[in-house]
Formats: structure tokens, C-alpha cells, sequence
């Protein structure tokens, strides 16, 4: 990778790309810190099979059911319904004439793209019985260059190719990240269904010879942005880069660098200086935060060595923040902030992990904020970008989490670095994510507490977290027994509001906790970790079971409500002893919404609030 020496340029609109405005979007496009003008959805009908034999249906299939994409097999929304083990599926889908219009092949751009938002666990892709390509890994994007397998409208216009997808998902590999999903049949404890196959979206976009394949926005300080900028595809040398910034609140252009790529690279960093922000008095009208969720919205057009016109174009945009630890507290902007937040399972009851709509994503962010929460904790899952463009737009704060594997082996431990590095890689740039958590409750890593190696696999997961992103701070382990955590965190479902409040009241409460057995009888720390003054957060706690609708009789809390009084004067009281707390610097109650047999969310499976939001609210936030 080139770091770039660019030279800041007065604004040049007429260069500027007639693009959409990132930060003002429908939450539509599944890129939402890259869009582009044209692109084919492909969600929709595909063919499926479910073949436990492993047939080999790669130039497609005519007995096939029709399933519903994204929405998994065994989820309702798919139109298969069908909850039970699925090792190997295949979908097929017809690409035609329209769909590569739609992409913008010819008119646009020649190169195609086909690019798959997440297929759970591995999938080969053919078209035409031709190879693309395969990847491993259930929650992170992959794409392929299919401009050869395709035909162009031009070439032939009644060209209709057949698109095959071969998705394999053990359900019993426990060296899979698999998070949440259930490695038995029907679901237990805290486990819930399966999701098999495709679950986020399908597209295919028209691209020029040479493309911006990805975008990395990093907050340097609280004046300056560093651009990692990917380029994909043939150059003929001498290209230019240039970045035009913009605050469209108060159309106020706030930068314009252009600098030339070098040749020897594929990947060049770009240093783009903020200059109003370096009055310090008035540095905070652009700054990011829940409560004021401002967005700088970004043009990066690839131009050639000579001319104006652009090779390609992408809208982009970024939030202006920094984030970090000091003196037991957590920091946003450099300034001391509470962290309240809400645990999010991301499960729906028709379309298990897959978002029943695009609208569903938005008006989760809306709830959590509703409810008085300013930051959530994707628990075992890394989410649609979709629901991430919202955070960053409406203003919550995000933990980015892994999908845990449960066992402890070579395989396991490259499987999930290898995922959790590409989910870093994707979403490192939204201002919204505040922390990341490669581990939780020990998950892959059971024997920590004595094991010299799975120690090591902690610290290292820890450590390769930082090494990608060093301006985040890093939870080791969530919930105990901590190696190397810039915040030590704590799982605790005492149901008593008094008994809470003791053990987080002070300072000698807080050395009682470290010196011995936590909550859950593990070590806060292990592995010759440190008390080093680290922020204290209480990430689990709550959980109390109340269902004021029909009964689930395997519906369960860590504690139990009688009925809607008892439990908002519950969790009021667990609220209070927080609030009470001298030492802790955030919190995280379990859960925002009932979750299959867990029935302990604030709200119902279909998002309706157990009482009025009002109460809940008041419960949370004491106000």
C-alpha cells in the first residue's frame, strides 16, 4: 500500500459526480458507504433445493421448489419453512437481459460484478455450469468479476443465463462461527434456529476497466480523515485520485485532495485535512454523536492522467469522531460518555437473522433510541451494512461482535480470524461502531481460564483487532475472564436491585470484583491480566421474563415478572443500582425484544412494546 502526498484543491463542481448523497440514502443500496448510480437487485423468486445427497445440480435444476431470497429455508419468509438440518442447498436463478440493464452493463460501465452480501456457510457460484468462484464464511460479503460469463444485451439481446449457487452449512461443525444458531435440531436454551444460505442480498453492478473496489474513512484526530482507497481491474498508469468533502447540513464544502497513484500498488492511503476543525472552539458542530449524528458526505472519483471527466465515481460519507479509554472511563470525542445499551439478538420471527424488509433495519435503530438507549450490542452476529448506515445516520452508538464457534482447534481458530478480520475490514469505517468484540462468555475458548493456549488465541484475536484498527478500543472476552480487554466487562443477572448495587457501588467493591470469582463463578481476569485502571462495564444484566400476550411454554427469563407493574419496578431498581455505581462507565441490558424461547426483551418477538415505550423509557434512562 502507497501512502499519497496529495495537494489540497479548491472545489472543482464541475468534476463532481451527479451521485446520490451517502449520508441522505433510502437504506436500498446494500453498500451504503459506496454507492453507485446503477445496479441489478437480484433478491426476489429463485429456484432451491435442499439435497442431503449432494446432487450435482450446477447448470441448474427443474424440479425445484421456489424460495423467497434472502430469507433462509428455514424461516417462513422464505416460502420453504422448513426448520429442520439443511447441510447442502442450491439456488438458481435466471440473470436476463433486464437485470444486466439494470446493472448498467454497456450503457454505464463493461465490467459485471456479482456481489453477495452474505451466504452462510460456504458457497460455490457457477454461470452456465462455468466456475466463478467460492468463498468461506457465513457473515462477510464476497464478489466476483463475471464480465466473460455474461453476455452483453448488445452481443445477444434474448441471452438469458442461469445463475447457481451451492450453499453447504454443517450444522453440527462446531469449529463453524456460527453465534446463535442452534447445533441441535430444535432449539435450546439460549440458541435459536438455523439460517442456511444466502441472507443478505444479492446484486450485480456494472463497473469501469479500472474500479474503486473498496473504501476505509479512519478518524486520524479530530481534524484529519485518513482514505484507504482499493483499486480493482486494468490501468494504464498516471491515474489520479480526488476526494471532495462536503457538509450538505449547511452546504459547507469542507475539502477537496487530489493526488496521482502510483504504480506499484493496488491500495493507497489519502490524507484528507478537515480545516475548519482545527478552530477548536468550534470543532464540535461537526462532530458525531448519538445525540447529533452529523455525516460529511464524500465524492472519490478515480480520473485519468489528463481530462475532468471521471474513470469512476463513488459516493461516500464519514463521521468526524474518536473514541477510546482513559482513567475508568470511556471516551467519545475525547469527552467522558455513559454508555447505555441494549443487547440486539438482530432475530426476527419470520426471517430468523435475514431482516424481514429494509425498512425493519431502520426501525430497529428508531426503537433502540426510543426506548432511551444510545448504543447496542449486535450480540453473535455481524449485521446487514443496511442496519449500520442507520446507526450512523440516526445516531446510536454499534459493538461490533463475532459470531462465536464452539470448539477449540487449528481449524476453528483460522475460521474465525479469518471471518472477524473481513468483518473489520468492512465495517471499520462507520462512525457508529465504537468497540469491537472478537469473543464472548469464552465461546471457542471454554478452558481460558488454565489454558495456555487458548490464552494466547484470545490475546491474539485481541491483538490482530488492534493491529487492523488501532482507533477502537477492544473487549477481549465479553461478560469474563479477560486477557488484554481495553474495557473489562461483566455479565450479571443478579434480579435483586439491592444485591446489585452492592457489588458495583465503589471502590472496594470494584477490587472485590477482581480479586475473586465474578458473578457467573469465572475470573474477571486470567492469564496474568491486569487490574491497569481499565473502564468497568456491566454488558449483560437484566433479562427479566415477562409476557403480557399468549404464553410460550418454554418461554424463560433469568428472572421472572408477575405482571407489567412488577416488571418495570424490577428493572427500574436494577437501573437505579447502575446509576448508583460509582465505577461503571456503561451498561448493556439483555434483551431489546423476545427471542424464540427467550422472552426477557423490553419488547415483543414483533417489536410492540410489553408496555407503554414511556415506561420503559423512564426505567432506563431515570428520566
Amino acid at each position: 500500500m502507497s501512502t499519497l502526498d496529495g495537494t489540497v484543491a479548491a472545489p472543482d463542481t464541475a468534476s463532481a459526480p451527479a451521485l446520490p448523497l451517502a449520508s441522505r440514502q433510502d437504506g436500498t443500496y446494500p453498500r451504503p458507504q459506496m454507492l453507485r448510480t446503477a445496479w441489478a437487485d437480484l433478491d426476489g423468486t429463485w429456484s432451491f433445493r435442499n439435497d442431503g445427497d449432494d446432487t450435482d445440480w450446477r447448470t441448474g435444476f427443474p424440479d425445484a421448489r421456489d424460495i423467497v431470497v434472502p430469507f433462509p429455508p428455514e424461516s417462513v419468509a422464505s416460502g420453504i419453512d422448513e426448520p429442520g438440518f439443511h447441510p447442502v442447498v442450491w439456488y438458481s436463478r435466471a440473470i436476463t437481459r433486464a437485470d444486466l440493464e439494470a446493472a448498467g452493463h454497456g450503457t454505464v460501465a463493461p465490467r459485471l460484478v456479482l456481489h453477495f452480501g452474505a451466504v452462510d456457510y460456504r458457497a460455490r457460484v457457477w454461470i452456465d455450469g462455468q466456475f466463478i468462484g467460492e468463498h468461506e464464511g457465513g457473515h462477510t460479503p464476497f464478489s466476483f468479476d463475471v464480465t466473460d460469463a455474461l453476455t452483453s444485451p448488445e452481443a445477444d439481446p434474448d441471452a438469458v443465463h442461469t445463475l447457481v449457487v451451492r450453499a453447504e452449512d454443517d450444522p453440527h461443525d462446531l469449529t463453524q462461527p456460527r453465534g446463535k444458531q442452534d447445533w441441535h435440531e430444535d432449539p435450546h436454551a439460549i440458541w435459536y434456529r438455523r439460517t442456511t444460505g444466502i441472507w443478505q442480498t444479492v446484486w450485480l453492478e456494472a463497473v469501469p476497466t479500472a474500479s474503486i473496489e473498496y473504501l476505509r474513512w479512519t478518524n486520524v484526530d479530530h481534524a484529519t480523515v485518513r482514505l484507504t482507497v482499493r483499486i480493482a481491474g486494468g490501468r494504464t498508469g498516471g491515474e489520479r485520485l480526488r476526494v471532495v468533502a462536503w457538509w450538505d447540513e449547511r452546504d459547507e464544502h469542507l475539502a477537496t485532495v487530489e493526488a496521482t497513484l502510483g504504480d506499484t500498488s493496488d491500495e493507497f492511503d489519502v490524507v484528507v485535512p478537515i480545516a475548519r476543525q482545527t478552530n477548536g472552539q468550534a470543532e464540535d458542530e461537526l462532530h458525531w454523536t448519538p445525540d447529533a449524528p452529523r455525516l460529511v458526505d464524500a465524492t472519490v472519483s478515480l480520473l485519468p492522467r489528463t481530462g475532468a471527466t471521471p474513470i469512476d465515481s463513488v459516493a461516500s460519507y464519514f463521521g468526524l469522531r474518536t473514541v477510546g479509554v482513559d482513567g475508568g472511563t470511556f471516551l467519545l470525542n475525547g469527552r467522558s460518555y455513559d454508555v447505555r445499551s441494549v443487547l440486539n439478538q438482530g432475530y426476527w420471527p419470520d426471517s430468523h437473522i435475514a431482516a424481514p424488509s429494509r425498512e425493519a433495519l431502520r426501525r430497529e435503530v428508531e426503537l433502540i433510541k426510543e426506548l432511551g438507549f444510545n448504543a447496542a450490542r449486535n450480540h453473535q452476529k455481524i449485521e446487514d451494512p443496511r442496519f449500520l448506515y442507520w446507526a450512523d445516520r440516526l445516531g446510536i452508538l454499534v459493538w461490533g461482535e463475532a459470531p462465536g464457534a464452539y470448539a477449540f482447534s487449528p481449524r476453528a481458530v483460522q475460521r474465525l480470524m479469518r471471518e472477524w478480520m473481513d468483518a473489520v475490514e468492512r465495517d471499520a469505517s462507520h462512525p457508529s461502531i465504537v468497540t469491537w468484540v472478537p469473543a464472548n462468555e469464552s465461546w471457542g475458548v471454554q478452558h481460558i481460564a488454565t489454558d495456555p493456549a487458548q490464552q494466547a488465541y484470545a490475546r491474539s484475536l485481541a491483538d490482530v483487532t488492534r493491529a487492523i484498527d488501532p482507533t477502537r478500543p477492544v473487549i477481549s472476552n465479553d461478560g469474563w475472564e479477560h486477557t488484554n480487554s481495553d474495557i473489562v466487562t461483566v455479565h450479571d443477572y443478579e434480579g435483586a436491585g439491592d444485591a446489585l448495587a452492592k457489588t458495583y457501588a465503589d471502590d472496594a467493591a470494584r477490587t472485590a470484583l477482581f480479586a475473586h470469582f465474578g458473578p457467573a463463578d469465572r475470573w474477571v481476569l486470567v492469564g496474568g491480566a491486569q487490574d491497569l485502571g481499565q473502564p468497568v462495564m456491566l454488558t449483560e444484566f437484566g433479562g427479566v421474563n415477562y409476557q403480557p400476550g399468549a404464553q410460550r411454554e418454554d418461554g424463560w427469563g433469568y428472572t421472572s415478572a408477575s405482571d407489567g407493574d412488577d416488571w418495570v419496578t424490577r428493572i427500574t431498581a436494577l437501573y437505579d443500582a447502575i446509576r448508583a455505581s460509582s465505577f461503571l462507565a456503561g451498561s448493556c441490558y439483555t434483551q431489546l425484544t423476545d427471542t424464540m424461547q427467550e422472552t426477557n426483551g423490553l419488547l415483543n418477538a414483533d417489536r410492540s412494546p410489553k408496555v407503554p415505550i414511556e415506561q420503559i423509557r423512564l426505567a432506563v434512562t431515570g428520566r
